[in-house]
């Protein structure tokens, strides 16, 4: 029997594709669940409009190496898709089409092509999507630039504004920045030097404004197959956390004890961290977002601050479990240990659908100024100790879209009060160089909350239980490099 070349090409196109999920976690997110996400934002579209969602850009580490590729939340939240290169359109209302095909949504996709698919990995491309995705409208991104589309006819074409950052890939005539370049044609937006045109007045119907709402209104709470992977990360950034709490010894090194944490994620199949890991010993833990983690012997009287997150299938955990390098908490140690403990306990008492967000964080700022008054730390609420606030909420982002004025069923927020009080703080020297943070994770229920993060111990006592147990790693010694 004879077959044409063409019927072998689209034959091994289609095995190829199909071949993409044989070696891949059987958990995914299903088509399903984005197809529904995109018709909750149709809902909430107003009338006669169109959203324009971009891909992520790549971004350029240095020379020819790229860092690795993560998708923009919101894109992959309707879509699942996690390539660049990629643009989707949603429409409030049915489009039809020149050959008379009626649809209200297309996705452009890079194609697929196999010698840089030999370099840089298995793509989708436009069959893959309709498979995979459950997109029936799919292009490759090449198709945009002849997508024949009047964005006029539309009262509002919504989407985020431009950050002129990214990169143009001149052997590519339909990456990011050329279909960026393409929707501006055809959407007549203006260009103007100096200005942007989010603050300008809204003119003809280019809205950059209105997905913000929207999409904080749609991410903010998460279903129940969101639930799931949050879950999973958050049990997998514990289980980090138990085990650094058995392996930790002094003069063990920051970027030591912030391995062993991501060996775990790795291990648990987290693909990704939600954040650069922070792992601070002494002083270092004064500094709220330090991610060198480079001091080379963390010394035995010292707490270390460890604030990491593991991404699992995109959606990001936020725990950080403050604890004494040698296992045992000095009094000074302790009393700001309770403290920040205390504070969180007392935003946990009134977590709740209704509760506004800031009597969150007023809870534990007025727990913590009362305690630092007690102690003889400070003598008024007007300190620098506690700088940061406490609850925000966790998702596709560690620091997650959602609405910010009252909590609502099926929220997933952290509660994270902190205190920090470095070198040459105006107290007693005894205090310098304690920091501690407490941060966990909630599911807001119907009635109150579900604690996700309570497998991490988080009292003194369980702490430091946990930290006399032994470790799987007590036993891996490495030869010294140094030794001749």
């Amino acid at each position: 029997m004879k077959y044409s070349l063409l019927f072998f090409f689209v034959l091994s196109l289609t095995v190829s594709v199909s071949a993409q999920n044989t070696d891949m976690p059987s958990d995914f997110l299903s088509k399903a669940f984005y197809k529904e996400r995109r018709q909750k934002l149709r809902d909430k579209l107003p009338a006669n409009s169109v959203a324009v969602f971009f891909a992520n850009a790549t971004r350029n580490r240095a020379n020819d190496v790229d860092y690795v590729y993560h998708q923009d939340p919101d894109f992959f939240y309707l879509t699942g898709y996690k390539e660049p290169d990629a643009l989707l359109l949603v429409f409030k209302d049915k489009q039809t089409s020149a050959n008379g095909t009626s649809y209200d949504e297309i996705l452009f996709v890079q194609p697929r092509n196999e010698q840089r698919e030999m370099w840089t990995g298995r793509r989708l491309g436009e069959k893959g999507v309709k498979e995979f995705l459950g997109f029936e409208q799919a292009f490759n991104n090449s198709e945009f630039k002849r997508y024949s589309i009047d964005f006029s006819k539309f009262a509002s074409v919504l989407f985020f504004d431009f950050q002129n950052d990214v990169r143009n890939n001149p052997r590519d005539s339909s990456d990011l920045y050329d279909l960026i370049a393409q929707f501006k044609v055809k959407a007549h937006y203006p260009e103007k030097s100096g200005t942007t045109l989010a603050i300008e007045p809204q003119k003809n119907n280019l809205n950059t404004t209105g997905l913000d709402a929207i999409m904080d209104d749609l991410r903010g709470i998460k279903t129940k197959e969101e639930l799931e992977m949050v879950r999973k990360a958050v049990r997998i950034s514990c289980a980090s956390q138990v085990e650094v709490m058995k392996a930790i010894k002094p003069e063990m090194s920051e970027r030591e004890v912030e391995g062993i944490h991501e060996y775990v994620f790795k291990k648990y199949q987290a693909e990704d961290l939600g954040y650069p890991s922070i792992v601070g010993a002494g002083h270092n833990g004064c500094i709220l977002h330090y991610i060198d983690n480079y001091k080379p012997s963390i010394t035995n009287k010292e707490l270390i601050l460890m604030d990491l997150g593991a991404e699992y299938h995109g959606y990001s955990a936020d725990i950080t479990r403050t604890i004494p390098v040698n296992g045992k908490f000095s009094p000074e140690q302790k009393l700001i240990y309770e403290l920040v403990l205390k504070a969180q306990e007392e935003a946990m008492k009134i977590c709740k659908p209704g509760t506004p967000f800031g009597e969150l964080y007023k809870a534990t700022k007025v727990t913590i100024d009362k305690g630092l008054k007690e102690l003889g730390i400070v003598q008024s609420d007007n300190h620098r100790f506690y700088p940061h606030g406490c609850c925000h909420h966790i998702g596709l982002d560690v620091h997650d879209r959602g609405p910010y004025e009252t909590l609502q069923e099926n929220m997933v927020i952290t509660i994270e009060p902190g205190i920090y009080i470095p070198d040459n703080s105006p107290c007693d020297k005894k205090w310098w160089g304690i920091a501690v943070r407490i941060e966990d994770d909630y599911l807001v229920t119907k009635d109150g909350y579900e604690h996700l993060s309570v497998s991490a111990p988080r009292t003194v006592k369980d702490i430091e239980a946990m930290m006399k147990l032994p470790s799987p790693l007590d036993n891996f010694v490495l030869p010294d490099l140094d030794k001749k």
